[in-house]
């Protein structure tokens, strides 16, 4: 097995990541969020943004899982939509760059093969993370030349909605020879545990641990339905 998914294999990795619109939205605290999961026994980091990228290096040499969340118009592709994101995060040098690979159309309406070909012809050494939402797409993803799919997008697309995450982990895990990571809506201590048993390489997890107004919102939305 390659070397960076031994790593990360049987671990958590902890998405650290704050929008512009969130109360967290600094690379500094980013950083500190990625060494208090480095702290806490975490094996890898999920991250946004070069500047994010870059803090977090600073305080911790976990394998780092890249992205780069651009909009382009109204397109519903936008982890790392295309050619530039993935080039700036190859020149930052991570160890995983993850791509939508959801069966959308992309912002430069290049087809999805045509883009893992443009990058693998390019950086053959570079791992490639298809972000999928559904079987069929991680189908697709092995088929094309992705190293690795995670089922991050489940629940996020239009033609999953209300889909069950470890139900989709399931049925991937059973129709693909690539390693998978459980992701999306992985929330509870026992869903992550619940991945890694069903055969995960390994489990993401963002919201639940690194996005407090998110949680508080939870706690309050309870109490006030009393």
């Amino acid at each position: 097995m390659n070397q960076v998914f031994d790593k990360i294999k049987g671990k958590l990795i902890v998405s650290c990541q704050a929008l512009i619109d969130e109360p967290l939205y600094s690379s500094f605290i980013m950083g500190r969020m990625a060494l208090a999961a480095s702290q806490a026994g975490a094996g890898g980091i999920r991250a946004n943004t070069i500047p994010d990228i870059q803090e977090i290096k600073k305080n911790t040499n976990l394998p780092i899982i890249g992205i780069i969340k651009k909009n382009y118009g109204d397109c519903n592709v936008y982890i790392s939509p295309t050619i530039k994101e993935v080039e700036e995060l190859i020149k930052e040098v991570v160890d995983i760059i993850a791509i939508d690979a959801t069966n959308r159309e992309r912002p430069d309406k290049i087809k999805l093969k045509d883009f893992v070909k443009s990058i693998k012809d390019k950086y053959p050494s570079q791992i490639i993370m298809g972000d999928i939402s559904n079987v069929s797409e991680a189908i697709y993803a092995e088929q094309i030349g992705i190293d690795i799919v995670g089922t991050t997008l489940c629940g996020y697309t239009d033609y999953t909605k209300g889909n069950d995450p470890l139900s989709t982990l399931e049925e991937v895990l059973k129709s693909v020879k690539i390693p998978v990571i459980g992701e999306g809506n992985l929330d509870t201590p026992n869903k992550a545990k619940k991945a890694i048993e069903m055969g995960a390489l390994a489990v993401v997890v963002g919201g639940a641990i690194t996005r407090p107004k998110q949680i508080a919102e939870k706690f309050v939305k309870a109490i006030e339905s009393l």
